[in-house]
């Protein structure tokens, strides 16, 4: 007799919604006993970012690579360490991969959060300072060879920030006034645009204004509202490698262009 099954039938919403609460409380031991059993800061971050690396690993579709990276631009410019970087690596190759270490074109990245032990002021300023590294880069747009000419470059979209945590420091949680008006101090390229804290909720201004969830199920409305806002940004644009050549080879090639590949 398949139990999951029967239930499924019975009540499926139910079934779901009590699947991803599961989900959750499991994440939720996991970096519990991390913060228990891990004496050193540095590890225990390291090992919370891969418990949510995976996470998002699972539930995104396979078009979204998902890992730890430093985003570079191609000016040679670099971002700070990024705890989860959700980027494009099917058009997008990384470079200068060593083990655990990457570099992640500004082009390819969809989104970039950080990990932290709880939501606070303090760390709402420090995953937006993180968001601007990543912004502030430079990225290429080049245009796309078709059987009937060329697609023009794609227009940029805005780079997706948010905060991932187990608990979040103030007693209305996410949901109170002290929550929201940090967050509404954090703008431009330092805006943070999702974040969840498994103890609480999960929230978003997705829609243009800040939408916080209930606290059942915030993981799942994490997932499946991000998933939304990243298909929504559609694909990363083509990036122009020549610019990435010229600075890798240190010379000043000239721009190539889809009338060369004719000749």
């Amino acid at each position: 007799m398949n139990k999951a099954k029967n239930f499924s039938e019975i009540d499926g919403k139910r079934f779901l919604r009590e699947a991803f609460v599961a989900e959750q409380a499991v994440l939720a031991v996991q970096l519990d006993l991390s913060g228990k059993s891990i004496t050193h800061n540095g590890v225990m971050g390291d090992v919370n970012e891969q418990h949510f690396i995976q996470v998002l690993r699972k539930y995104l579709p396979r078009r979204y690579e998902v890992d730890q990276g430093i985003v570079i631009d191609s000016n040679g410019a670099t971002s700070d360490q990024i705890d989860v970087v959700i980027f494009d690596h099917q058009y997008t190759p990384t470079l200068l991969d060593q083990h655990a270490h990457r570099f992640i074109p500004a082009e390819a990245v969809y989104c970039v959060l950080e990990v932290k032990p709880t939501i606070s002021k303090e760390y709402l300023d420090y995953a937006a300072e993180k968001a601007h590294s990543v912004r502030k880069l430079e990225r290429t747009s080049f245009p796309i060879q078709h059987a009937g000419g060329e697609y023009p470059p794609k227009p940029l979209f805005p780079i997706v920030a948010g905060i991932v945590a187990t608990n979040v420091d103030w007693v209305d949680g996410l949901s109170g006034k002290h929550f929201s008006s940090n967050l509404a101090a954090l703008i431009g390229t330092h805006s943070l645009d999702c974040g969840l804290a498994l103890s609480d909720r999960a929230f978003d201004t997705f829609g243009g204004t800040l939408t916080v969830t209930d606290k059942q199920g915030s993981l799942a409305a994490f997932l499946f509202r991000l998933l939304q806002r990243l298909q929504s940004l559609g694909t990363v644009p083509a990036v122009d490698w020549n610019r990435y050549a010229s600075i890798l080879s240190g010379s000043d090639a000239q721009p190539y262009s889809q009338q060369d590949a004719a000749q």
